[in-house]
């Protein structure tokens, strides 16, 4: 199993930057292995959404499917995908410092198959440091 937790503080309120990391048409701007993210069911985001995203880790390009499994506007978003050697959950946890400042935390947890799983200690490091990016970015982004 694989379970990567980072988390960051964000100088801006909870709900702006829960508002922005939960809509998936964000996701390229700040996911620095995301390229695109395409909605497969109607907008807004709620349970059983389902987004196409692509994506590129590790030299390899993916394409997978998450559905929304929980969301709780302005604390938290779990978003899964199943299909794949690599099947990932993702949660976004917001957390109110003070009225200025959140903290965002954002966990991948996977089971991985096949070659996946021989390569999952270092799949793990690398998951960590573009988590570390990904979490750098959407600071930068929100706080202007």
């Amino acid at each position: 199993m694989v379970d990567v937790l980072t988390e960051i503080d964000i100088k801006s309120p909870v709900d702006e930057v829960s508002r922005y990391a939960s809509n998936p048409d964000n996701a390229p701007e700040w996911y620095v292995n995301i390229d695109s993210a395409e909605w497969i069911t109607e907008k807004p985001l709620e349970i059983g959404s389902k987004i196409a995203f692509k994506a590129k880790f590790l030299g390899r390009e993916l394409a997978y499917i998450y559905e929304i499994m929980e969301y709780v506007p302005g604390m938290k978003l779990v978003m899964q995908t199943s299909e794949g050697p690599f099947p990932m959950k993702t949660t976004y946890i917001w957390k109110a410092i003070d009225s200025k400042t959140t903290r965002m935390t954002l966990r991948n947890q996977g089971e991985p198959s096949g070659f996946s799983k021989l390569i999952s200690p270092f799949m793990a490091s690398m998951m960590k440091k573009a988590n570390r990016k990904d979490l750098r970015k959407i600071k930068e982004i929100i706080e202007g």
